[in-house]
């Protein structure tokens, strides 16, 4: 897609700090960081969601996160680190599928924020049976 930026930078038609790339990712730092170190792992190719049923995808975009978390580990040393990935309407204005990486630090300021309710048993147990049925017989992935 020529007006997705990231599909640009895929591509190598657009510039961007790469960290690593291989034939189906391609892992740089945010232009925008959060954090010093704030990467994105991407697809090469357009997509809108890494969870497509069957599709390895998602299994070789998160081994390129691993590949960016441990050589942020050696080379940063940060506190730890924070990977999310959101798609649909909540992903934002880029609509190509892509993981955040941010090397934390206990002083950063960063905050991922959950509001938090007590689990209810039974619409616990409700669930789980839903979705444990749907992982069997549905298409399992």
């Amino acid at each position: 897609m020529a007006e997705c930026a990231f599909c640009r930078i895929a591509a190598g038609e657009a510039d961007a700090f790469r960290l690593y790339e291989d034939a189906r990712t391609v892992a740089f730092l945010d232009r925008d960081p959060a954090t010093r170190g704030h990467s994105l792992v991407i697809p090469r190719d357009h997509r809108e969601s890494l969870f497509r049923g069957g599709d390895p995808t998602a299994t070789e975009v998160y081994g390129t996160v691993e590949r960016v978390v441990a050589a942020m580990h050696r080379t940063l040393e940060p506190d730890g680190v924070s990977v999310f990935y959101t798609s649909g309407d909540l992903a934002g204005n880029v609509t190509h599928a892509h993981v955040h990486v941010l090397p934390r630090w206990a002083d950063d300021d960063i905050t991922v924020a959950l509001d938090r309710h007590p689990l209810d048993a039974e619409e616990a147990d409700r669930l789980a049976a839903r979705i444990r049925d749907d992982i069997r017989t549905g298409d399992g992935r």
